[in-house]
């Protein structure tokens, strides 16, 4: 039978559903066995969003079958874009998150969960490696506008002063929520976070027709406890695509060699051409640019002692 191509729009470990997108059909798919892995450290070999070449084969006793016929990967096709990390800085293992992703949303609450700056950075860092934009989305602004004014503001300056938009939401109120949506229109969109932001309970307020798992704050770590296992793709009424994908509690950097981490700090690659020595690690040299900019707080330091935790991160990788 002649070969076709699908997205893959959810991931249960050796089992995929595909959609041949922008139709919206899911069908169950398995992978030929023959398909492994180049590189043995990633630990699944196919991620939502990857677009994949498949045949049917005629399979009438398979429990997965569509129409007596079951669907099999034969192909993984060439990746545009991924976002992938590693559990821990010393795992050797990475896991790729999503695929082809057109915006990355990366949810983060200022408390209940309070917010993990260095989290938050290599998270950006790694979009930044693979040129995949990304939007700071600000979750439970109700809970606690009115007591953390100005936490919020510094917070905003932190991040769009780095070169990224940031948005206000309230799933309560509403704020944000159709600003997120219509940017959503017409894109392949991932959502990630820390567990217990409250990324599930954003992409409902997106569509409320979809059902993403959401879970309870466990109040005595103020941590989300997981309620995603899966990484999950689902179609937006108003139109789009939105990626759920588990809440991550560690969030290692991969493919980036100490020396280049840098220039993934949008606000730093603006001003380095300008240090006295090339190359400059941003810590000791004189006549340092980044350093001076942070001196002067056209760089915030909050974003320069994530790079340096970073640089600290490497060595104990290595």
């Amino acid at each position: 039978m002649s070969e076709q191509i699908a997205t893959v729009v959810k991931n249960a470990g050796s089992h995929y559903l595909l959609s041949e997108l922008p139709q919206w059909d899911l069908f169950p798919a398995t992978l030929r066995g023959k398909i492994r892995l180049k590189a043995s450290e990633i630990t699944n070999p196919i991620a939502v969003g990857d677009s994949v070449r498949y045949e049917w084969v005629a399979d009438g006793a398979a429990s997965d079958t569509h129409d007596g016929r079951r669907a099999v990967i034969t192909e993984i096709l060439p990746r545009r874009n991924y976002v992938i990390r590693r559990s821990t800085n010393l795992s050797r293992q990475a896991h790729i998150i999503a695929a082809n992703v057109d915006m990355a949303y990366l949810v983060v609450s200022l408390y209940f969960p309070e917010v993990k700056l260095p989290f938050l950075d290599r998270i950006l860092v790694t979009c930044e490696l693979y040129g995949i934009p990304a939007t700071v989305v600000l979750t439970k602004t109700d809970m606690y506008r009115e007591l953390a004014a100005e936490e919020i503001a510094h917070f905003r300056s932190i991040y769009e002063g780095a070169g990224y938009p940031v948005i206000e939401t309230s799933v309560v109120t509403g704020e944000g929520i159709a600003e997120i949506r219509e940017a959503c229109r017409g894109r392949v969109n991932l959502f990630s976070g820390e567990s217990g932001v409250g990324k599930s309970s954003l992409i409902k307020a997106l569509d409320p027709s979809l059902d993403p798992k959401i879970g309870n704050i466990s109040a005595a770590h103020l941590q989300g406890k997981h309620t995603t296992s899966l990484y999950e793709m689902y179609p937006l009424s108003g139109g789009g695509y939105v990626i759920d994908s588990p809440g991550i509690r560690g969030f290692g950097l991969v493919d980036v060699e100490k020396e280049e981490i840098a220039r993934y700090f949008p606000e730093m690659l603006r001003v380095s051409a300008d240090c006295r020595f090339t190359p400059c690690t941003h810590t000791h040299e004189p006549g340092c640019a980044v350093k001076a900019a942070v001196e002067e707080g056209i760089i915030a330091p909050e974003r320069y002692n994530s790079y340096l935790g970073m640089l600290e991160e490497d060595k104990k990788f290595r």
